[in-house]
């Protein structure tokens, strides 16, 4: 799993990423990102001169690339030898003897998952290849806290890492691409809010360190809180009770400094439900954009999306963010049902509408955990060759499966290539012909 900021790696059944590095690499000054026609004729051992992850931050003499903005790889020759280095040094395996599942961003592009099967094929040689959709794993990582008949892959999906925070709703498996929305709120800018709160008020922390430790006071001590303003009363009437001291070594002169750490703990977290503390240009808060969301989905599918709005991220591991959430969502769409019964006299009671955010232990490695669920199966082998063999029969047949020539070949591809499927389904589906629907004699 590779985002913008770190790679989670590892070995399909673990609960947990082997490595988790950032997505980042080191390369000679002399070869810079932009001059991808001078890195092709140094190819050789400067070729081999690069460094990733821990290792290729502040190393000297080195420039420090980031291949991935905003998860979208930008830099497709680092990011080859970004993944040489992840399989051959890290996970030290032969690509030839394994398959590979990754995760793609929402809303990726064609070209992008074009490029990354041309290098795992090509490159690595690799025997077959999955690109999943993150929200959906993240659903089906949420199944740790849920009953086996109640596990479903219909839900919204709130994933909050630390560049950007997107809202997905996913239905039997498939992201409505048309309703995401994403949110300029994330684990970074709590961070840099963290930061610019102790700043104003604390000055024993270091300059150099001010990030560092705003980052460890968020992580270390951040909630959030139900009510803002009986917060405010708690601290000021008991401080000593909630104020938190943190003590960090200046890397300078490797002595102890110690800092109170107050309103911070909850002002933090709280952009998410009041984004214009810190970003004035946006001023939605979450549970809002979770609720326009789903109105924005097809009618038939919005109860069971907010019956299982799912967290995933780091972000969202803040204590009583489900409960926040879940309770001013609540309130919005009980107004909506109570303003629908106003409007119509009283004459028509609505049905009331189960909200239920759902909090798990997986949470931080939610899409991670998924993806090593599935991967872990007998079946997404299966599902591979599936796939490719569809692929073969298409090609032979001089066809494009996503393209509208063959509505049963087209549909089957769809079907076998975005959702987590069983073996036993794609050959219920591949026996039984769609009413109406005429083959093109390849199934």
């Amino acid at each position: 799993m590779t985002c913008s900021l770190y790679t989670k790696l590892g070995y399909a059944g673990n609960t947990e990423p082997q490595f988790i590095i950032p997505s980042c690499i080191a390369i000679k000054e002399s070869a810079k990102v932009g001059d991808q026609a001078q890195r092709r004729m140094m190819k050789g051992v400067d070729d081999l001169d690069f460094y990733i992850g821990d290792e290729a931050i502040d190393k000297p003499t080195y420039s420090t690339k980031w291949p991935i903005r905003h998860g979208i790889v930008e830099d497709w020759d680092l990011m080859e030898r970004f993944m040489e280095q992840i399989i051959f040094k890290y996970l030290r395996a032969e690509p030839e003897d394994h398959y590979f599942l990754l995760t793609e961003p929402p809303l990726n592009t064609p070209e992008n998952r074009e490029y990354t099967a041309e290098i795992m094929f090509e490159s690595f040689n690799v025997p077959g290849l999955y690109i999943a959709v993150q929200a959906v794993l993240a659903l089906a990582a949420s199944w740790t806290s849920r009953q086996v008949g109640e596990r479903t892959l219909t839900g919204t999906v709130i994933d909050s890492g630390d560049g950007v925070t997107h809202v997905i709703p996913v239905a039997e498996g498939y992201v409505i691409g048309s309703c995401i929305k994403h949110i300029p709120i994330a684990g970074r800018d709590i961070t840099y809010f963290t930061q610019q709160l102790l700043r104003e008020r604390e000055i024993g922390i270091p300059p150099e360190q001010s990030l560092e430790t705003a980052k460890a006071v968020k992580e270390r001590f951040s909630y959030v809180c139900p009510d803002l303003v009986k917060e405010f009363q708690k601290y000021d009437t008991d401080g000593s009770k909630w104020i938190k001291q943190y003590t960090g070594i200046n890397a300078i002169s490797k002595k102890e400094f110690t800092i109170d750490v107050g309103y911070e703990r909850f002002l933090g977290p709280e952009i998410f439900f009041h984004p214009e503390f810190a970003n004035p240009d946006f001023t939605q808060p979450i549970s809002e954009v979770v609720d326009e969301v789903i109105q924005n989905c097809p009618i038939d599918v919005r109860r069971p999306l907010y019956k299982n709005v799912v967290l995933s991220g780091g972000s969202t591991m803040f204590r009583d963010f489900g409960r926040r959430l879940q309770r001013d969502l609540k309130r919005t769409v009980d107004a909506r049902l109570k303003m629908s019964e106003e409007l119509s006299g009283g004459k028509l009671k609505p049905k009331p509408i189960d909200v239920q955010v759902i909090t798990h232990h997986m949470q931080r490695y939610a899409v991670w955990f998924g993806g090593s669920m599935l991967a872990s199966t007998v079946s997404i082998s299966h599902v591979i060759i599936i796939i490719m063999w569809l692929n073969f029969i298409a090609g032979e047949g001089n066809l494009l499966l996503d393209s509208p020539a063959c509505r049963l070949c087209s549909r089957v591809a769809f079907k076998a290539t975005r959702t987590l499927v069983k073996p036993s389904f794609i050959v219920s589906f591949l026996l039984v012909p769609l009413s109406g629907s005429e083959c093109c004699g390849w199934l």
